[in-house]
């Protein structure tokens, strides 16, 4: 091998190594559209991980939330995510109806967070009171195939109706819906979120709002483990001055086999060595809590994520 042949070969393996090194220390944070949770937490998760980590490059990426996400994930074009649990449920199984043709398998858990609250918010003047006065009006369901579109999807089959019952069905990101509902082009939207979403805090500044409430047999009706009675106090957003029955979904932190588990072990004791930071974040991440984290996961707990809870003694 001559001198010239010798440096070249040093100097692939150094580029080599170096992308790799760069590789294993890069974590992009998956979040939602910026009118939600999903982005102020992950702006957080991110600084958690600039101090705790100060040598791993994170940074945060505005998607179309949980089904995206979930994608990103399995093609490794993201170390951790947002996701709604039914979502992350319906693309471990592969639903196609979700919108996941083949299962996901490289998806594994970090952690369980904080709830979501499915919010289906209308203008006051639409007349809109109950899921049926939904009938006939101009409604956005979310995204399409997003975590809060499945979530709709779901509340119209338990309440024995469709799309098909709206005079528009729209697919629009909660910013977008709000929006065209200020300006009259939307009669209602449906939001999942953590309580006290930006969307929905800024929509009840501008106008007269009702929260639609849904009841606890459309939560039966719908029959999945996921999905729970909850309820939106009062007061959590201007004008809104009684109790509303709604539908809560918990929220996952969600990572894939390809992150080794040295990596997805520091992600996971990060997180919870600095969680006041993350409930400073947003009202929602308040309830997260770190003996929550590792219960009934949607999809198998990533091993360096189980090395941490066994260290915490939260799992055997």
């Amino acid at each position: 091998m001559n001198k010239l042949t010798r440096k070249l070969l040093l100097a692939t393996v150094g580029i080599s190594m170096g992308a790799a090194a760069h590789a294993a220390d890069f974590i992009n944070v998956l979040t939602g559209g910026t009118s939600g949770v999903y982005y102020p937490m992950g702006v957080a998760v991110t600084q958690i991980y600039g101090k705790a980590m100060p040598d791993a490059k994170s940074s945060v990426q505005s998607t179309k939330a949980s089904a995206e996400n979930l994608n990103l994930l399995q093609a490794g074009r993201g170390e951790i995510a947002f996701a709604l649990g039914d979502a992350v449920g319906s693309a471990w199984k592969g639903d196609a109806d979700a919108g996941f043709k083949t299962p996901l398998n490289k998806l594994r858990t970090i952690a369980g967070i904080y709830p979501n609250y499915i919010q289906i918010v209308a203008n006051a003047d639409s007349g809109i009171k109950t899921l049926a006065d939904l009938k006939g009006k101009r409604v956005s369901v979310g995204a399409p195939k997003s975590g809060t579109e499945l979530n709709a999807r779901a509340i119209f089959k338990g309440a024995g109706m469709s799309y098909s019952d709206l005079a528009k069905t729209e697919y629009l990101s909660f910013g977008e819906s709000v929006e065209l509902i200020k300006n009259r082009q939307l009669d209602a939207t449906i939001i999942s979120a953590g309580l006290g979403v930006a969307a929905v805090r800024d929509l009840s500044t501008a106008i007269k709002l009702v929260i639609v409430p849904i009841s606890a047999d459309v939560v039966k009706a719908i029959g999945e483990a996921a999905y729970q009675p909850a309820t939106v106090p009062a007061n959590t957003y201007t004008g809104q001055t009684a109790d509303v029955s709604t539908i809560a979904i918990k929220n996952f932190l969600v990572s894939h086999s390809g992150v080794s588990d040295d990596m997805a072990y520091k992600m996971t004791k990060a997180l919870f060595d600095n969680l006041a930071d993350l409930h400073a974040a947003h009202g929602a991440a308040k309830a997260i809590t770190k003996e929550g984290a590792p219960l009934n996961p949607p999809a198998p707990l990533h091993p360096g994520a189980i090395k941490y809870y066994k260290e915490a003694w939260l799992l055997k």
